[in-house]
């Protein structure tokens, strides 16, 4: 089996985290295979913002959170949050910013490392406090928050894949 395909059908969404921090090297490997992700007619609607700042990362925790309803982590501890934006004036915006995530997701299970996709980042971003952070961080524009790619160390065993179902494929001959 190619070394993709192990990656496709090995990964999996990770929610328990080492505290210990990524490196350098690592994060630019994963933020890189993101910047290659297909988009529509090759225009790169996404930016990605790579947090590693424990202040900043906690922020939008707490941000999460609320939007969710919960005092919990929605991180689940995990380090780096990679947040995943898109401009809303590409009209392929959400499918281009899904596939940077999906593509930083596989790279770091390449590269031995837990990720998942959190979810809320379209209303932590459309709020004030979102909003503030993003003119704080110099991004200037209409951006939509696509997802939350957390990522860490695997703090304990991975999950086993959930059973395909049974009318994932409809073949048409």
């Amino acid at each position: 089996m190619s070394q993709v395909m192990d990656a496709i059908l090995t990964r999996r969404s990770i929610r328990s985290y080492k505290p210990d921090m990524v490196p350098d090297e690592l994060l630019d490997r994963i933020v890189e295979a993101g910047t290659y992700a297909a988009t529509g007619m090759g225009a790169q609607s996404p930016i990605i913002v790579a947090v590693t700042d424990q202040k900043t990362r906690d922020r939008l925790s707490r941000m999460n959170a609320e939007i969710m309803g919960t005092g919990t982590d929605p991180f689940y501890g995990a380090p780096v949050v990679l947040v995943v934006l898109a401009d809303r004036n590409r009209s392929t915006y959400l499918y281009d910013g899904s596939l940077v995530m999906g593509n930083m997701m596989l790279a770091a299970h390449d590269l031995g490392l837990g990720s998942c996709w959190i979810h809320r980042a379209k209303e932590e971003f459309d709020s004030p406090q979102g909003k503030a952070l993003l003119k704080e961080w110099g991004i200037e524009g209409d951006y939509e928050g696509i997802g939350h790619c957390i990522v860490g160390y695997v703090d304990g065993a991975e999950p086993a894949a959930k059973p395909r179902k049974s009318s994932y494929v409809y073949r048409v001959k």
